[in-house]
């Protein structure tokens, strides 16, 4: 077979393989680049996993009734009521996602920025993406009036949006998109008939619980598919687990005949030990909660601080309210940072940050920001410990900002913004 493959490496995979050599050739550096959530797994978490290795059969295609079940519960204490028969488990939510835009068909709208895989995995699906900026603030969510305007040139040139992917809370900003901000986009799909893919994977880690992000199925319930898992809030991705909750509605019935097959041919069944672990953790039994709530809190403190050294050194930085991600803007940075380091982009600051100190991050044109701008997103889930031990210690510390080696860690990206910017770099 020849020729180049259709889509590139995933940018937040290839980032951690290039860091990943670089330590083991005995460099000193700092991922920050991936989104792999580096804290241990729950000790009654895993004994049910290890208690189902012998489940070896393959099981019903949309999983287990007892791992569906448990996820319509998890979305109805969430006020999203859930019939178990509309819930299809999956191997991941990603493998999910890609067989939701096959069962679906027609282009796909995504946001801008948004994450790395949804326009890779629209033309893997022979789709074309329909790029739809998001507003300042409300990340994950294409712009209601961006959104109409896009979908009605994509058709008038004969292409065939159907569906809309929104992002709750928001990979790369760590923003959450208003109420508002959701109901209009939830208005705009019904009037332009796209079904509404909302990824919703990190639910779980909006800091303040009582104010969580709004899905769109509470707006357009008849159209909207939710799609979470287990990766980030319980930090098992290499466990690969995930369901969706298709719409109890003509379309959600007819979409759930069309995914089943999808994924009959794509994975047969979800590996059943870990649906059996999975069905115990959608349950929140409170030892998970517990944890969630731990992991939640630690992601919050120290991805303050990490966002109070990027503001002090001069980047912008929407308020970031959920998940480990920031995405710093550098623009008011830059006849600096083109006078005195000849860095005129992300690309440029990506280079200055991983080979002069170690700092391994993304630039903004890897999550589909036209152009080179002056952004990075950076990531916090790598910070907590080299180990499990120093992990688990970060997780119950009444403040993890004192622990030695996440004080180090906060050191190396203050030495490496002071050297960037040419001043002192504080953070609380």
């Amino acid at each position: 077979m020849t020729g180049a493959p259709p889509v590139p490496m995933s940018a937040t995979l290839a980032a951690d393989e290039a860091l990943a050599r670089r330590r083991r050739a005995g460099e000193q550096v700092l991922p920050m680049a991936g989104g792999e959530i580096g804290l241990p797994v729950l000790p009654a978490l895993r004994r049910r996993l290890a208690a189902a290795a012998g489940l070896n059969a393959y099981g019903p295609v949309p999983g287990s009734h007892a791992l569906r079940a448990s996820a319509a519960g998890y979305w109805g204490r969430r006020g999203l009521g859930t019939d178990p028969g509309l819930v299809v488990a999956g191997p991941g939510s990603k493998p999910l996602l890609f067989a939701l835009l096959l069962a679906i068909g027609g282009d796909v709208v995504v946001p801008v920025p948004g994450w790395v895989s949804y326009a890779a995995q629209a033309r893997l699906a022979g789709a074309h993406p329909v790029p739809v900026a998001t507003a300042p603030g409300q990340g994950g969510v294409p712009d209601p009036e961006r959104l109409r305007t896009a979908v009605a040139a994509a058709r008038a040139a004969g292409r065939d949006p159907r569906c809309v992917v929104v992002t709750l809370p928001d990979n790369p900003t760590g923003t959450v998109a208003s109420p508002g901000t959701v109901r209009r986009l939830a208005d705009a799909a019904r009037e332009l008939d796209l079904v509404i893919v909302s990824d919703e994977i990190y639910c779980d880690l909006v800091w303040d619980t009582s104010v969580p992000a709004e899905s769109p199925a509470r707006h357009a319930p008849e159209r909207t598919v939710v799609t979470t898992g287990l990766t980030k809030n319980l930090a098992v991705g290499g466990w690969r687990t995930g369901v969706a909750r298709l719409p109890d509605s003509d379309t959600g019935r007819s979409l759930h005949g069309r995914l089943v097959p999808v994924a009959s041919q794509i994975w047969s069944s979800p590996p059943a030990p870990v649906q059996a672990a999975a069905a115990y953790a959608f349950g929140e039994p409170p030892e998970i909660a517990a944890h969630v709530a731990a992991c939640r809190a630690l992601h919050e403190r120290v991805v303050r601080a990490v966002a109070g050294r990027f503001t002090g050194a001069g980047a912008d930085l929407a308020p970031v309210r959920a998940t480990c991600y920031l995405y710093p803007d550098f623009g008011p940075l830059r006849d600096r940072l083109a006078h005195t380091h000849d860095v005129h982009g992300g690309e440029g600051l990506v280079r200055f940050l991983g080979e002069r100190h170690g700092i391994g991050v993304l630039p903004a044109g890897a999550f589909g920001e036209p152009g080179d701008p002056l952004r990075i997103r950076a990531a916090t889930s790598r910070l907590y410990g080299e180990d499990d031990e120093q992990r688990t210690t970060a997780l119950a510390a009444p403040d993890p900002l004192e622990l030695p080696w996440i004080r180090r860690n906060l050191e190396q990206i203050g030495a490496a913004l002071a050297d960037l910017t040419g001043s002192p770099v504080t953070g609380s």
